[in-house]
């Protein structure tokens, strides 16, 4: 049974969290009803330490006629239990969308609060955009949606993003639209919660027609071949750079199957061998176990597990290799915090 935080601000959180959660699911099943294959998101629950410290869930759908994978997980992992750890709570939200459709954009969306054992709290907002096939119109639509939702906070969140998402080995970003805010806290607990309110509700807006739209424009081999290719530099990104998955398998092993939902189901491995030689020596191990993982380019349940034993191995081995992942101007301790 999974246990939820005595801190009222994590209780709030949550809340708000699910509620977000639920609104994505239900604008991407208004979707597939739109484009005539309705889906349903179903709800998957994890615990961590049993429940004693908290747990979540994911809504998922992996039907592969409109989504080729898609996962929103939300957590509430407290430590109430452990006094005499810094961390008191983290609470979050973690989406991630990849349409079937190979015109139709993925997208990916992070929201979370941690507070400190002092009373401290800060907040994460991350929304991206993630075409394999830029269109104007969607990259417009996305970076308008989060300008007006953010309003002065958009030029420091957009160069955050930028920095973050930035993939040094092959010199370029992961998506065409990036907005990061790392250690928020402007002194008003209430304002700050209706900001990660106003951009998840216009950034969920605006990809819900993106992905109609992009579901509904004639796509050719060539686009199918560029989402096999972005699909592919997805997983290098978020397995290799992003920061966030890699501390989220460091701290525990509970919820891989969730922190991997992030996953396309499908790769190419020999462009992650050609990309092994792109990347710093003390990375190209990782690389190669990661194609080894997938020999077929199946990205199954099980090959999920392998993917992260794979990458909690390989930063446990050499963790002077933390030290090329991605980052903004602001780099949470995250592991430090759950030890």
């Amino acid at each position: 049974m999974r246990t939820l935080p005595s801190s009222s601000r994590a209780r709030l959180v949550l809340t708000r969290v699910e509620r977000l959660q639920r609104r994505l699911a239900d604008r991407m099943e208004a979707a597939s009803r739109a484009l005539g294959t309705p889906v349903t998101f179903e709800k998957v629950e994890w615990l961590r330490g049993e429940g004693r410290f908290g747990g979540g869930h994911r809504l998922t759908c992996a039907d592969g006629t409109v989504f080729d994978r898609s996962s929103c997980n939300v957590s509430a992992v407290h430590y109430d239990a452990l006094p005499e750890k810094r961390l008191a709570s983290a609470t979050a939200l973690s989406c991630i969308v990849h349409p079937a459709a190979p015109l139709a954009p993925s997208m990916h969306m992070h929201m979370s609060y941690t507070e400190m054992r002092d009373g401290r709290g800060t907040w994460r907002l991350m929304a991206d955009l993630n075409p394999s096939t830029p269109i104007e119109a969607h990259t417009q639509r996305f970076t308008d949606a989060i300008r007006a939702s953010v309003g002065a906070h958009f030029d420091h969140g957009a160069a955050q993003g930028d920095k973050y998402f930035h993939i040094p080995a092959l010199g370029r970003h992961r998506g065409v639209v990036h907005f990061y805010l790392e250690g928020h806290d402007s002194g008003d607990f209430d304002a700050d919660a209706a900001l990660v309110d106003t951009l998840s509700e216009a950034v969920i807006d605006a990809y819900g027609w993106a992905v109609e739209d992009g579901a509904q424009r004639e796509a050719d081999a060539d686009a199918d071949e560029a989402q096999l290719a972005y699909h592919t530099l997805y997983l290098f990104q978020v397995l290799t750079l992003d920061r966030g998955t890699t501390s989220g398998l460091l701290v525990h092993d509970e919820n891989d199957l969730g922190i991997m939902g992030s996953l396309p189901s499908t790769v190419d491995p020999d462009r992650l061998r050609a990309w092994a030689e792109r990347a710093p020596a003390v990375q190209r191990p990782l690389i190669l176990g990661l194609a080894e993982a997938v020999p077929d380019g199946r990205v199954t349940d099980a090959a999920k597990l392998v993917l992260a034993a794979t990458v909690r191995s390989f930063y446990r081995e050499h963790p002077e290799a933390l030290e090329l992942q991605a980052r903004g101007d602001v780099v949470p301790p995250t592991v430090a915090n759950h030890q």
